[in-house]
């Protein structure tokens, strides 16, 4: 098991994170908005508990996409780098980008939310992951 904090950051370095505990669940998500955030077929990301999330340098690098319905999705304004997302009733960092994390972290995705909006040009692995055709249940 990795040691806490993790850190993470992202591209140009210039927003760094710490994470105080181990994440609540990881997964992948395949909706278009990830696809289109990412420019790839899935999202990486890793739930959070709350409370377990620092911002440590750059946070006024930090800037917020609102999407009209959604969690706000945060990124780094020099290098545009995608770092987290905002739960949109209390403002606390939710989900971070588990390719932000620096190397040594022992988290994996465990399932795979909205499947049904899959990029076609991608194949989802057969990987034994939990599969939810739209977000996966509370």
């Amino acid at each position: 098991m990795a040691d806490y904090p993790l850190t993470g950051a992202c591209l140009c370095g210039g927003v760094r994170y710490e994470l105080t505990e181990a994440p609540l669940s990881a997964g992948y998500c395949h909706c278009t908005r990830c696809q289109r955030r990412t420019g790839t077929a899935a999202s990486a990301q890793a739930r959070l508990a709350p409370g377990s999330f620092r911002i440590t340098e750059g946070e006024e690098l930090v800037k917020m996409y609102e999407p009209p319905n959604g969690f706000p999705k945060c990124f780094c304004s020099n290098c545009g780098g995608a770092l987290w997302s905002r739960d949109p009733d209390t403002g606390e960092v939710a989900s971070v980008r588990l390719g932000t994390l620096d190397p040594g972290h022992d988290i994996r995705p465990s399932f795979r939310t909205f499947v049904d909006y899959a990029a076609g040009w991608e194949d989802i692995p057969d990987d034994g992951l939990e599969r939810f055709p739209e977000g996966r249940p509370r």
